[in-house]
C-alpha cells in the first residue's frame, strides 16, 4: 500500500472525527503527507509525519508551536494531535506563490504578520521549544552529507569554508520565536487577513532569518529587501543590510543543504535534486554580491 492510502486509512480511523468524509491528499508537503478531510460539517487538514532528526524536525515543538501561534491568531485551530498526527482546522484560502509574494499590496501585509508572530507568539508558549541556530544547522548538515558520501561532497569542504565567514560576520543578534521556513505556500490569504501555516522548524532565532528567507525563497529585488527592512524596524534600513545580507546566504546555505540531505533520506516523491540545484544557483549568486 502506497504512503498516501495508508494515510487515508489511519485518517478515517482518528478518535476526533465521527463521520470522516472525502478524504484527499493535498498538494505541497514535501516532508509530510497533508489530507484534507470532512467531518461534520467542517473541514480538517490532517497532517502527517514522525521526527526527522536529519532536518532536526521533532514534532513535539511543531506542535506547542502551532498552539502558541494559534493563540496568537497567526495560525489555524489545533483540533486534535497524537504521536506523528496534527489536525488543524481548515482555512479556505489562497496559497501564495512567489509572485503573489512580491505583490506590494501583499509583501506589506506579510511583513506585518512576521512581525505579529516574533513579537507576540512566544507570549503563548506553554513549554520550552528549541532554538533554531542556522549556522549550526548547516554545519551538521554538512557533517551527515559526508558520512553518508553525498554527490555533492566534493563542494562540501568550500561550503564549510564559507560558513564559517558568514557565522564571523553576522555579529551579535536579537533572538525571537521565528517560523524559520517562509517559503510561499505557507502563506494562506483568505480575502480578509493571512494566515503562517507549517511549524516544523519553528524556534527561537534572528528576525533577520525570517525576512532573508522570505526574500531568498520568493526572488525579491533589492528595492523590495530594504522596503521590508524599513517596514519592520521602523527606521533606516541600511543598518540592518549586512547582517541581513548575511542571514540571507546561511538561508539559502541551509534551503541547499536541506535538499541535499533530503535527496538521500526522504521517501516523499519529489524532485530534490532539481530543488537542490536552484538553491545553490541562489546561494552562489547571494555569496558573491557580499
Amino acid at each position: 500500500m502506497q504512503m498516501i492510502e495508508k494515510a487515508i486509512v489511519k485518517a478515517s480511523q482518528l478518535p476526533c472525527f465521527k463521520n470522516p468524509k472525502d478524504i484527499q491528499p493535498l498538494s505541497g508537503g514535501i516532508t509530510n503527507v497533508n489530507l484534507c478531510i470532512s467531518d461534520g460539517g467542517q473541514r480538517f487538514v490532517v497532517r502527517m509525519g514522525t521526527d526527522i532528526p536529519e532536518h532536526g524536525i521533532m514534532r513535539w515543538n511543531e506542535l506547542e508551536l502551532s498552539k502558541a501561534a494559534e493563540a496568537a491568531d497567526i495560525s489555524p485551530k489545533v483540533h486534535y494531535h497524537e504521536e506523528g498526527v496534527l489536525v488543524l482546522q481548515y482555512i479556505q484560502a489562497k496559497t501564495y506563490d512567489e509572485k503573489a509574494v512580491r505583490k506590494p499590496e501583499n509583501l506589506e501585509r506579510i511583513i506585518k504578520l512576521i512581525k505579529k508572530t516574533h513579537e507576540y507568539t512566544a507570549n503563548f508558549l506553554e513549554t520550552p521549544i528549541l532554538t533554531f541556530w542556522p549556522f549550526q544547522i548547516n554545519r551538521t548538515y554538512i557533517k551527515r552529507l559526508q558520512k553518508n558520501n553525498s554527490i555533492h561532497c566534493s563542494i562540501l569542504p568550500q561550503m564549510q569554508q564559507n560558513l564559517e565567514k558568514l557565522e564571523t560576520a553576522i555579529g551579535p543578534v536579537q533572538l525571537v520565536v521565528g517560523h524559520n521556513d517562509l517559503l510561499a505556500a505557507n502563506i494562506l490569504d483568505d480575502g480578509n487577513r493571512l494566515w503562517l501555516i507549517d511549524w516544523e522548524y519553528g524556534g527561537y532565532n534572528s528576525p533577520l532569518f525570517d525576512l532573508a528567507g522570505l526574500a531568498s525563497n520568493n526572488s525579491m529585488s533589492k528595492d523590495q529587501e530594504l522596503h521590508m527592512l524599513e517596514q519592520y524596524y521602523n527606521h533606516n534600513p541600511e543598518k540592518f543590510w549586512q547582517p541581513y545580507q548575511t542571514m540571507k546566504c546561511v538561508s539559502l546555505m541551509r534551503e541547499t543543504l536541506w535538499s541535499m540531505t533530503a535527496e538521500i533520506f526522504s521517501e516523499i516523491d519529489f524532485d530534490y535534486s532539481s530543488y537542490t540545484s536552484k538553491n545553490l544557483k541562489r546561494f552562489e549568486n547571494a555569496f558573491d554580491q557580499i
